[in-house]
């Protein structure tokens, strides 16, 4: 069977660059209608060959009116088939030293809107007795670093309501399950980290490398896939080996 999503809606949010842009232009590439969420610049793609579509929604999941005008427009599809909750910030800070609207902040947008999205998407998902739910957690949420108290807060969250939300959802055919990368070769990754340090972490890394993106929507693409057809509430480690060392 090969993977195809045609006559699919999904949703994903942070769809507009690194890890989400590929995602959500893979579903496109392989027959699906996607809604991608931005903080940046709307652009959207309609292809009238093969009639589907990649349209970018804006949003800042930070503000509370910009959030709440989504949820709004969200309320108002009638059908999406696959949600994936991948829009995500960090800053990092000694746990004594955290600001506290930080905190706030990356716990709302890491944690607060997946389920506010999943609470959403889930009631059409109930009376089309259909649905795939992604979450992106992070190596992060399976173990932690120095720094890391607030990020590692929402991210184990995630897993948590992963869990949850797949056995509340088992019965209308609703599978939810999260995937958690490791270090990704985006260009958020090389501004963030010098030659240097890319090359020590390459290092630390059993297979040698960063993953690509493409590596983290392959599997993503399966789990929404109707390849898969049983595997819920299920959190996947994808990270070369980087968190069993």
């Amino acid at each position: 069977m090969e993977i195809n999503f045609h006559n699919k809606t999904v949703l994903v949010t942070g769809g507009s660059r690194g890890i989400g842009k590929s995602i959500a232009e893979d579903f496109y590439l392989n027959g699906a209608n996607v809604y991608r969420t931005s903080t940046g610049t709307i652009s959207q793609i309609n292809d009238k060959v093969n009639k589907n579509f990649l349209k970018t929604i804006k949003v800042d999941f930070k503000n509370k009116s910009s959030s709440s005008n989504f949820y709004e427009k969200l309320s108002q599809i009638s059908k999406i088939d696959i949600l994936i909750n991948n829009a995500g910030i960090n800053t990092i800070d000694l746990i004594d030293k955290i600001d506290e609207n930080d905190w706030d902040n990356i716990i709302n947008v890491n944690l607060k809107t997946p389920f506010k999205i999943t609470q959403i998407v889930s009631k059409s998902m109930k009376k089309n007795s259909y649905g795939r739910i992604i979450n992106l957690g992070s190596i992060f949420s399976v173990i932690s670093k120095s720094k890391r108290a607030s990020y590692s807060s929402s991210k184990f969250g995630i897993i948590g309501l992963t869990k949850a939300s797949a056995l509340d959802l088992a019965e209308k055919n609703i599978l939810v399950n999260s995937v958690s990368p490791g270090f990704v070769n985006t260009e958020l990754t090389k501004k963030i980290l010098k030659a240097k340090e890319m090359k020590k972490l390459k290092s630390e890394v059993p297979l040698k490398r960063l993953a690509s993106p493409d590596e983290i929507s392959n599997l993503i693409l399966f789990l929404s896939s109707d390849l898969n057809t049983y595997l819920t509430g299920q959190n996947i480690v994808i990270d070369g080996g980087y968190s069993i060392i």
